[in-house]
């Protein structure tokens, strides 16, 4: 499994031949510049919810890809009506997609559209490829539920977490969210877009060493197998 760091929560994951892009915000987003759109070919868009720093580049890249849309009905169902292939799921279901499972996963936040529409219960995802179990919490704050990942799907090999603050959980609600999905390997997301999201790299990276912790905060562009 290979992850892409394409900044803030932006992710392009590559699993049997499979090119998963996760929340695009790239267009919008100064920091991911360097990014070349081109280059991406999404077989699949996964979003986490409907606000504008997660979805702002999905309807695009799902038009000009055949990208078929992976998100809870509500989102999934605004993208259908616009004639977009979508898959729709909700909380605690599970399906079968040819790169491997997902499984939608509580979190906690809110989700709306900039056009004002209702975006329905965010979440956030498992993509279990038979071979690694990827979480990916999306923006939410520490919630206990997490224990239950463990528990009924198994240890996670690699998590992806905001570690931002202000608008999510902050750095170290994330390391105590890593013990509790029994995670080492961490990515960072959803930081130093905006102001109130800045954070000392130095200091949280030191903070996830002192918790037996292995975390990436990865430079835009970056990839990493697993």
């Amino acid at each position: 499994m290979k992850i892409q760091f394409l900044g803030h929560a932006c992710f392009y994951i590559t699993t049997k031949g499979r090119n998963i892009l996760v929340d695009p915000f790239i267009s919008g987003n100064d920091q991911a510049s360097s990014v070349k759109m081109d280059e991406l070919k999404p077989d699949y868009i996964l979003l986490t919810h409907a606000h504008q720093d997660h979805v702002l580049d999905a309807e695009d890249l799902a038009k000009k890809h055949q990208a078929q849309i992976i998100s809870n009905h509500e989102i999934a169902t605004y993208y259908g009506d616009k004639g977009l292939d979508t898959h729709g799921m909700n909380t605690g279901g599970t399906y079968g997609f040819d790169f491997g499972k997902v499984t939608c996963v509580v979190a906690h936040h809110s989700s709306v559209f900039d056009d004002g529409t209702y975006g329905g219960n965010p979440n956030g995802y498992i993509i279990d490829d038979g071979q690694k179990r990827l979480y990916i919490a999306g923006d939410t704050a520490l919630t206990y539920d997490m224990k239950l990942i463990p528990e009924f799907y198994g240890a996670v090999d690699v998590a992806i977490l905001p570690v931002g603050d202000n608008f999510t959980m902050d750095y170290k609600a994330a390391a105590k969210a890593a013990d509790f999905v029994q995670c080492k390997e961490i990515i960072g997301c959803h930081y130093d877009t905006f102001p109130p999201i800045k954070i000392d790299h130095q200091q949280v990276q030191k903070y996830f060493e002192e918790q037996g912790l292995n975390l990436l905060l990865a430079d835009i562009g970056a990839t990493k197998e697993y």
